[in-house]
């Protein structure tokens, strides 16, 4: 529990320095290098920044002293992770995603090392086996699939701040401008694209379910799924979606907590996949040019969820149980930025 509370206020004050536009490169880009190092100087902080989370960097001898208190095991995790995810960030400072690839390496930065750190930190505790946190690309599809999730639905908030994180790659074959897809004129062709990139998120679903089934503690597993079922949720919601260019797609606040309820096995969680997939194959338009894609990655998912068991049998556990898993849960999804805020109010009212 320490070792994930600290890891994420680490990558909190990380993330901070990025979004810090404020910042200048010259100073940015040599922080996030280096930020790693902070750790174990006792004194370092930074009482510049103009952020909303700017307390973790003013308050960072707190966070860095309590780091240091872990143990060995855990503090190289943290500090591994920290070390190259800040010079991920900094190469994507300077440029912008041009191709999937570069979609898919700028995700593994921001969210993949995340899941492979979280992962690594599960096995060290020995509450999971030593694979999970060895077997590093399903963790990276953990991650990748939440952040794909979170830029796919945040088109117009992202816009809005002057930010781009839809791969150049895909856009170009549908618009000259990013920025062209909020127009009315071009709804339909932005739709297409929209779908495109649901897709391709799609994709990393078969990657979430090995992982999930690898899980053995309850309160792991409930950290790890829920989010996850959030993100296919959100997806279904927005494929097809033309309010994905106009306001803020999020799932409604009975579907979240239903959803927070039931994702406690395996066999419910794939009988949640199957029928958010389900409901995306039933609004896949006949004319959209990914429509064989989508197809070929639903049939995929649903092979893997298909019922082996009593899939439908959902446990439930005590209001106490379910506080500290919607704790757990909003503790991962906050960090990913992918929780809407009605679930979050919830969260709230669960934690007290």
């Amino acid at each position: 529990r320490h070792a994930v509370c600290i890891f994420y206020l680490v990558l909190r004050a990380l993330d901070t320095i990025e979004d810090d536009m404020t910042i200048g490169l010259d100073v940015k880009v040599p922080m996030l290098h280096e930020f790693h190092s902070y750790l174990y100087q006792p004194e370092w902080k930074y009482m510049e920044s103009k952020e909303k989370d700017r307390q973790v960097l003013e308050d960072f001898p707190t966070i860095s002293m309590e780091f240091r208190n872990l143990s060995k095991v855990y503090q190289d995790v943290i500090s591994d992770i920290c070390h190259k995810m800040g010079v991920g960030m900094a190469e994507f400072l300077e440029k912008k995603v041009d191709s999937q690839h570069e979609w898919d390496k700028y995700c593994h930065y921001v969210a993949g090392l995340v899941g492979i750190g979280l992962s690594r930190l599960f096995s060290a505790s020995e509450l999971e086996d030593p694979i999970v946190g060895q077997d590093t690309e399903l963790a990276n599809s953990m991650g990748l699939f939440l952040q794909k999730t979170n830029i796919i639905r945040d088109y117009l908030e992202d816009q809005l701040e002057g930010r781009e994180f839809w791969p150049r790659e895909v856009w170009s074959r549908y618009a000259k401008k990013l920025s062209d897809l909020a127009k009315p004129e071009n709804i339909d062709m932005a739709v297409q694209c929209l779908n495109e990139l649901i897709t391709n998120a799609l994709h990393h679903v078969p990657d979430v379910l090995t992982y999930l089934s690898r899980l053995k503690n309850q309160s792991v597993f409930n950290f790890c799924a829920i989010p996850q079922v959030m993100a296919i949720a959100t997806l279904a919601a927005c494929y097809n979606n033309k309010q994905v260019f106009r306001g803020v797609v999020k799932i409604r606040k009975g579907q979240a907590v239903t959803l927070m309820m039931d994702a406690t096995n395996i066999q419910a969680v794939k009988a949640i996949m199957y029928q958010y997939v389900e409901e995306i194959y039933q609004k896949i338009p006949g004319t959209d040019p990914s429509s064989n894609k989508t197809q070929q990655v639903i049939a995929s998912i649903r092979a893997m969820s298909l019922p082996s068991g009593p899939m439908a049998s959902r446990h439930h556990y005590s209001p106490i149980y379910l506080s500290c898993a919607m704790l757990l849960a909003a503790l991962s999804w906050q960090y990913l930025s992918t929780i809407s805020k009605a679930t979050e109010e919830y969260v709230q009212a669960g934690e007290n």
